[in-house]
């Protein structure tokens, strides 16, 4: 007897505004400084190489040649607006990053993990500077403030199913764009809701019945 479950909701259809990756815009976001840097450009709008060195630590040097390669990616551009001789200035060229192509992830597997890794690393420096800036946050925010988890026994079908409603809900609310700011309320502010996934397979069913399984438990 089989188990039936519901399809996932399918994810929404990209946008205008999300850079889908293929193998060359994951091998460019693979390195972690130009996570950053397209974060920071998302967040606060178009800047020059020498503001976002100070803001990451770096020379501006170091930052224009990870500019460079993003911008060969076709995640960022020069805004030709704002420059100068002496200066130039970037920015984003979309809003979101969209990675879901498990076809991709086999063909470029090193690429991949360099990418996730470099997107928890970022998630943890999120996390590390709201909790520093928590104490002085206004009181409702202050009680919006939330960092859960919840252990939960499920099949692949199901946990793709919890993503699909996931996303469903996350979609029904008002996303940080430019053209969606321009009617938020007054008291509306910037919010980054970091949702993780994370199967983790059982130790002892994944060794049993292999030869030098001890039967001993996980931590």
């Amino acid at each position: 007897m089989h188990e039936k479950h519901p399809p996932p909701s399918p994810s929404p259809s990209p946008s205008p505004s999300d850079a889908v990756l293929d193998a060359g815009g994951l091998r460019a976001l693979s390195h972690p400084v130009r996570l950053r840097l397209l974060g920071l450009l998302r967040q606060y709008g178009p800047s020059t190489a020498t503001r976002l060195a100070e803001h990451l630590g770096l020379t501006s040097g170091a930052t224009s040649y990870h500019l460079r390669r993003l911008a060969a990616a076709g995640f960022v551009e020069e805004d030709t607006e704002r420059g100068s001789a002496r200066e130039r200035w970037w920015r984003s060229m979309h809003q979101t990053t969209r990675f879901d192509d498990m076809a991709l992830a086999e063909q470029e597997p090193e690429a991949a993990q360099a990418y996730r890794q470099s997107v928890a690393a970022a998630h943890t420096l999120r996390t590390q500077r709201a909790l520093g800036e928590l104490r002085t946050m206004p009181r409702a925010w202050r009680e919006a403030f939330d960092i859960s988890d919840w252990a939960l026994r499920l099949t692949p079908g199901e946990a793709a199913a919890l993503h699909g409603e996931l996303v469903a809900v996350i979609a029904r609310y008002r996303r940080d764009s430019p053209e969606d700011a321009a009617g938020a309320p007054a008291e509306a502010q910037r919010v980054m809701l970091i949702a993780h996934l994370l199967p983790e397979p059982d130790v002892t069913a994944s060794a049993e019945g292999s030869e030098g399984a001890t039967g001993a438990e996980a931590p």
